[in-house]
């Protein structure tokens, strides 16, 4: 008998139901570990940044004061203002 000679041979002779079978196994059982995968890791938490994390000296305006940009909000928009202390 030359059957079953090759790797995979027993493919060949599946019947079409235990295929469809197989499939769907395989498809219950990835996706059951890809949920456990996901309950056990689940994604980073986003946690606000401090409040000093808005603010940032960026250049100086007459050797006495700081220029500081703030930005409100997670965003491209910044606001500028002088921060001018008795130094």
């Amino acid at each position: 008998m030359l059957y079953n000679t090759h790797k995979f041979s027993h493919f060949v002779f599946m019947k079409s139901n235990d295929y469809y079978r197989a499939v769907l196994l395989g498809v219950i059982v990835g996706m059951g570990v890809l949920s456990l995968f996901m309950v056990i890791n689940p994604g980073e938490d986003v946690k606000p940044s401090p409040p000093d994390q808005k603010f940032e000296v960026v250049d100086t305006y007459k050797g006495r004061c700081d220029v500081v940009r703030y930005t409100p909000d997670n965003s491209a928009r910044y606001t500028y203002f002088l921060d001018c202390k008795d130094k």
